[in-house]
């Protein structure tokens, strides 16, 4: 309780900078990038759409997001092996060939299914690489994860924002290809940035974990960091509770959601106003960023799981034809719910992991709670033989209602306390019971941890 309310009386000069140059290359970095990924299930939507149905935009995202289920937990032992900077790196390499040959594609013709498909597989396995490495650059690049968590969710809100009405705008006025040609750019400048991130001498911020960003575990076995990663994730109750409560989420909520949404909304009222309503999701995802920049939650998992009932508007809205207002409402009502819960989230595993096999239990996070994504997409199309899209809309509802219950009904979720700084600028340590752990853990590292973020996955996106 004394580590709670020093966190939350700290003067502000006692706050360390969050504006240097590494946090500003990053942010730069991951900005770029999330505004070309904002653009994605849009052109896929509205591109794929119209070519092979809603089955083929299903399977094109479902072949995305399942190859980056299959992958995404060597992608957590390589970040730890090798960096999690030079994974990144090299993953946004590949997004820059990927979608370059689709945008290639687009501006030759309609491009056969095979080498959407195609790509989405390449493309799902350069983020296997590179999404482990996000969380564990965090504590890196910035000495305060929450305000670092919250300022990026920020940034990806705005992203959400300008991207998906940027798309709709590009596919009606052009081409699909000039969609894919500035996401391809936009990882070129993003890997530009991440190169240019000088961490220390010895290739991470004085006092950061050996492993973040340095070949720390290259003499171990990958089956052997793979279980030390497994045993750390099964270590922590709250964790694999969330996972197994977020795929059910992914089945019935989240993977159902753009196929069906994209289809009603467009055959209602037209492409540019789903492009529209994912942008209004973008407006509300900036609301719920810097509502966490402010508020600090005792129990943030608890206050996180409160906000998410709100998203349960964002399939009843489309399933009850509501109109272009109160659907762009509704959206970013939902966005701004998602986001506080995904701040929460983030900063939770960020505060409560040893930084050494932070990399790989967020590896084991991301491939539970995605897989459900990519099931839920793949089966959007087929369900639509069994039900009318609405009335399946309808159920996405009720499970994201039962979804929040489940979150609010677990102990170990609800009672999860925030971390806070130590006395004397130490590591964060958990305002309650000591966090359970496998292994030893890392030494100091330059960070005061506090409280935040979460997987949107992309989404996510």
């Amino acid at each position: 309780m004394t580590t709670q309310t020093h966190a939350e009386t700290d003067p502000p000069t006692a706050r360390p900078p969050l504006w240097d140059r590494r946090f500003a290359l990053y942010f730069t970095a991951r900005a770029v990038s999330l505004v070309g990924d904002a653009m994605m299930p849009v052109a896929a939507a509205l591109a794929v759409g119209p070519l092979y149905g809603i089955s083929g935009v299903g399977t094109v995202l479902g072949v995305w997001t399942g190859t980056f289920v299959l992958l995404v937990l060597f992608g957590g032992v390589f970040a730890d092996r090798f960096g999690a900077r030079r994974m990144m790196v090299g993953a946004d390499l590949v997004r820059v060939l990927s979608q370059g040959v689709l945008a290639a594609a687009f501006f030759a013709g309609p491009p056969p299914f095979w080498l959407l498909v195609t790509m989405a597989a390449l493309a799902g396995a350069a983020v296997a690489m590179f999404l482990p490495g996000v969380n564990g650059m965090v504590p890196l690049v910035a000495r305060e994860p929450q305000r670092a968590n919250a300022t990026l969710k920020v940034a990806d809100a705005l992203a959400h924002l300008i991207g998906p009405a940027l798309a709709g705008l590009l596919i009606t006025l052009t081409n699909a290809g000039t969609v894919y040609a500035i996401d391809a750019g936009t990882f070129l400048l993003s890997a530009l940035c991440l190169g240019l991130i000088r961490l220390a001498p010895a290739g991470r911020p004085t006092g950061a974990p050996a492993g973040a960003d340095s070949p720390a575990h290259s003499g171990s076995s990958l089956r052997r960091d793979l279980r030390q990663g497994w045993q750390e994730f099964r270590a922590r109750t709250w964790m694999w509770a969330v996972i197994l409560i977020w795929m059910g989420y992914g089945v019935l909520f989240y993977g159902p959601l753009v196929p069906l949404s994209s289809a009603l909304i467009g055959a209602r009222l037209g492409p540019d106003a789903y492009g529209l309503a994912v942008s209004f999701l973008g407006v509300g995802t900036v609301l719920g960023g810097l509502l966490a920049l402010r508020l600090r939650p005792a129990r943030p998992l608890a206050a996180g799981a409160v906000a998410m009932v709100l998203c349960t508007v964002l399939p009843l809205c489309v399933a009850l034809g509501a109109g272009l207002p109160l659907l762009l409402a509704g959206h970013a009502l939902g966005g701004g719910a998602l986001a506080f819960w995904s701040v929460m989230w983030a900063t939770s595993v960020q505060t409560h992991t040893p930084p050494a096999v932070l990399n790989r239990v967020t590896a084991y996070e991301q491939a539970g709670s995605v897989s459900g994504i990519a099931l839920g997409q793949m089966l959007a199309g087929p369900a639509t033989a069994l039900a009318s899209p609405e009335r399946l809309l309808m159920v996405s509802a009720a499970a994201g209602l039962a979804g929040c219950v489940a979150l609010l009904a677990t102990p170990a979720i609800r009672t999860l306390r925030r971390a806070a700084p130590a006395e004397g600028g130490g590591p964060a340590t958990p305002g309650s019971a000591p966090r359970p752990t496998v292994t030893k853990p890392a030494p100091h590292r330059e960070a005061d941890n506090v409280n935040d973020v979460a997987i949107d996955h992309r989404s996510s996106s």
